[in-house]
């Protein structure tokens, strides 16, 4: 029931395409559980992607994808080849869509994706060369590329391309999901909801406070600004904006790097999410949340998460398949 051009496109089970937010174990047990799974590299020097990229396919023999923020990082030729060779799909986000960027992904082999939060923007990226969009809601959280609701969204941007269109923002559920499908979306693209899978290293503390979360306690802010060149709106959980506000002082605490060095957290820093690598103030550091939050009530591995949500897609959009066409 739930195949789409999506997941024929890239070979996957089922449409749910993970935010590309993921280490290796995460992205690889999204995609062995029939989703599609999305890796992040964002900033990894070539020794680190080929390390991540060996990890994922050693742990999965299916198809799964990289993502690049060339407004955040310079994307490095050689690190976007590799991605392209190694990868089914290489997605950007946060820049204009690029045609020589997409030329470099299209010769290594793999498809090209570009997440966007506008029409105009869903139109160049088709003109672009792209083979899939992604059209990101304001209720998404993380950096916040849309201004409005996914689904006027979607509405602006399925007339106005041909090619597969993923729906981000606020889905967390399978009704969510179904809807997003019903809406005409080729697949979704879910990410809070994967801060509870048992393969994320969410900091205890981040994690707490995600699960006592509901929609309302987000917040669209350009608060957390620090690191990135460009103005780059994001959604928070209002705990830590109010935390990050009262907090004395402009070192909230320190990340452990790879090689052991210890980096510091700067306040208002958008940093990726507190992890089980980072000591100080959790509390004050940017809490990324959508509006989907709410269905985070626990740890579960991310095969489950997958599962839950496909089984209830299929029963919703298989009530609205049984029910009577109006006269």
């Amino acid at each position: 029931m739930l195949t789409t051009r999506f997941t024929e496109l890239v070979n996957c089970s089922v449409p749910l395409q993970l935010a590309g937010f993921a280490p290796p174990l995460l992205a690889a047990a999204v995609s062995e559980a029939g989703g599609f799974g999305m890796l992040n590299v964002v900033g990894a020097p070539l020794d680190a992607l080929a390390k991540s990229l060996d990890e994922v396919q050693q742990r999965t023999t299916r198809n799964f994808g990289v993502n690049f923020i060339p407004s955040l990082r310079p994307v490095e030729p050689a690190c976007l080849e590799l991605a392209a060779t190694r990868a089914r799909l290489v997605e950007f986000f946060f820049a204009d869509p690029d045609p020589a960027l997409v030329q470099v992904v299209h010769a290594g082999g793999a498809l090209a994706c570009w997440q966007v939060g506008s029409r105009d923007e869903a139109v160049a990226a088709e003109a672009a060369g792209c083979d899939v969009i992604v059209a990101q809601g304001i209720e998404a959280g993380g950096h916040v590329r849309g201004t409005i609701g996914l689904l006027p969204l979607l509405d602006q941007v399925l007339p106005a391309v041909s090619v597969p269109v993923l729906a981000a923002g606020g889905i967390g559920s399978g009704r969510a999901m179904a809807a997003a499908l019903a809406a005409g979306a080729d697949g979704v693209r879910v990410g809070t909801r994967f801060l509870g899978s048992a393969e994320f290293p969410t900091h205890p503390i981040y994690l707490e406070l995600v699960i006592r979360a509901q929609a309302q306690d987000t917040v669209y802010t350009d608060r957390f600004a620090g690191g990135w060149p460009i103005n780059a709106p994001h959604r928070v959980l209002r705990s830590c904006l109010d935390a990050a506000e009262a907090f004395e002082g402009e070192i909230v605490g320190e990340r452990v790097q790879p090689t052991g060095e210890r980096r510091p957290l700067r306040r208002f820093q958008g940093d990726f999410g507190p992890t089980t690598d980072v000591t100080g103030h959790v509390e004050a550091m940017a809490l990324w949340a959508g509006e989907s939050v709410g269905g985070v009530t626990g740890v579960v591995p991310a095969a489950a998460i997958v599962q839950e949500l496909v089984n209830e897609a299929e029963r919703v959009l298989g009530r609205w398949a049984g029910m009577p066409t109006p006269a």
